[in-house]
This record gives C-alpha cells, structure tokens and sequence, in this order.
C-alpha cells in the first residue's frame, strides 16, 4: 500500500516536487499533487528489471537504459512516475544533459520504452494496468511494458495513433518489440528469472 509523505505541503506543483528533499532516500511518485511514498520493491521485481537492463544492453547504448528516471505525465494536478526501467530516445537522454535530477518534465522528449514490474496487489494492479498506461499513452511514449509475476505474464502497449494497442505474451512467444527488433527472449524467459 502507498502512504502520502506527511511532511509534504497537501499539494504539490511539479516545481515543488522537483524541489522537495526531505533528507532520505525514500522514493516517490507525484499523484494529483499529492507525494506519495513509493515502498521498497521486492526481491522478484528488483531481479526482472535487472536483467532486463543487461538483456537490453545487448542490443542498446548503456547510455539509453535508465534505472530511476522520473516521467512527468498528465493528471487532474502535477503527476510524476517512477518507471522500473526505461530505455531513452537520444533526444530525452540529452534533454537531461546537466541536469540536477533524472526528470524527464513534459518539455522534454518522452522515452522510447517505459517498463513497469507488477508488485502483487489490486492497487498496484490497477495503477500500471489503468492509470500509468494512459499517462503514458498521453505521453507518446512508443511501448509501455507490463511485466506481471503474478499473472505470468508481459504485455507491451505499442503507441499508435494516439493509443496503445496491446499485444498480450505467455510462454515462449517472443516479445516483439519495435525499439528493439533484435529482442527475442520471451515472457517465459524474462519471468523466469525472477524466480531464480
């Protein structure tokens, strides 16, 4: 469960947010101006997208694959996400160029890849599968990947005409992807390893 920091203003602006240092290394996502504290992720998540990052590096710039880049989105207030991973595109990596904080703000070129870990529970569920789906739809952002432990399964949105059209992995089918043609493993292989 996500709890809102009880030492931040009740409501943010993406300026403040920007700002806020609360001297921890705590992590946060902006939701409708509210700072809400983002708890610590399991072991399971922490190993897909590790090796996610070194699968991609196979076939990318390192310098394209972030961990711990921030994306602001839209939303009835300020909203700011905290991707697992995300790949950029050479126009949002120099965005970020001297940079004081890994933000890409809406100013910026969105990235290429946003991928989300599925943590266990219905309100984790429902914020990757709904809410960031759509703000990163709105974003332009080319694929979203849903990686679920859970439900053993990925589903990679592909942004076309202003939406994401899903295409919905199981077993041994290999992700398509269209970033990263050379990309072969499949949803099996990826979730597998999460297990080990």
């Amino acid at each position: 469960m996500t709890q809102t920091a009880p030492s931040a203003p009740k409501s943010m602006t993406m300026a403040e947010y920007l700002a806020y240092d609360d001297g921890t290394d705590t992590r946060y996502e902006l939701v409708d101006g509210a700072l809400v504290e983002m708890p610590p992720e399991s072991q399971v998540n922490l190993t897909i997208a590790k090796y996610l990052l070194f699968e991609l590096a196979k076939h990318l710039p390192i310098a394209l694959i972030a961990v711990g880049t921030e994306v602001e989105v839209t939303g009835r207030r300020a909203r700011c996400r905290l991707p697992d991973l995300l790949v950029h595109t050479e126009e949002s990596q120099i965005a970020l160029a001297g940079a004081r904080r890994a933000t890409l703000t809406r100013d910026m070129p969105p990235p290429a890849i946003v991928v989300e870990v599925v943590s266990p529970g219905t309100e984790n569920r429902d914020r990757d599968y709904r809410y960031k789906r759509t703000e990163y739809a709105a974003r332009e952002i080319t694929e979203y990947w849903i990686i679920d432990p859970e439900q053993q399964q990925v589903t990679v949105c592909l942004w076309v005409n202003g939406q994401y059209e899903d295409t919905l992995y199981t077993g041994d089918t290999p992700l398509a992807s269209t970033i990263v043609p050379g990309f072969t493993l499949s949803a099996a292989q990826v979730l597998a390893f999460g297990q080990q």
